[in-house]
C-alpha cells in the first residue's frame, strides 16, 4: 500500500498495489461481471483477506451498499470466527455485561 496526498482536495489517498485477474466464465453461466467481482470481494472479506472498506472498493460500492449486499452472498457483516465470538461472550459474562 502506498499513501499519497492529493493537494488540491487536501485528502490522503491510499493507493493499493493491484493485480489484474482474467476469468473465463462460460457464456452459459448466468453471471455478470459485477456479480463476479462482488462474489470475489465478499469471499475475500469473509476470509479476512480484505477489510470491509477494501472489499467495498474492490466491488465498486460504498461501504454501506457492500454491507447491505453481503447477505446475498451468504456472508455476515459481523466477520467473527466462532472462537472470537465464544471469547467475547465469555468476557462479557466475566464482566457482568
Amino acid at each position: 500500500m502506498h499513501l499519497g496526498f492529493h493537494a488540491r482536495q487536501k485528502e490522503y489517498l491510499y493507493l493499493w498495489n493491484m493485480r489484474t485477474l482474467h476469468l473465463n466464465i462460460p457464456e452459459t453461466v448466468d453471471f455478470d461481471d459485477k456479480e463476479a467481482v462482488m462474489a470475489i470481494a465478499s469471499r475475500l472479506y469473509e476470509k479476512g483477506k480484505l477489510s470491509l472498506g477494501q472489499a467495498a472498493d474492490l466491488a465498486g460500492l460504498s461501504k454501506r451498499a457492500f454491507m447491505e449486499t453481503l447477505g446475498n452472498y451468504g456472508v455476515s457483516v459481523f466477520n467473527y470466527s466462532p472462537d472470537d465470538l465464544d471469547r467475547d461472550v465469555e468476557n462479557a459474562k466475566n464482566h457482568n455485561i
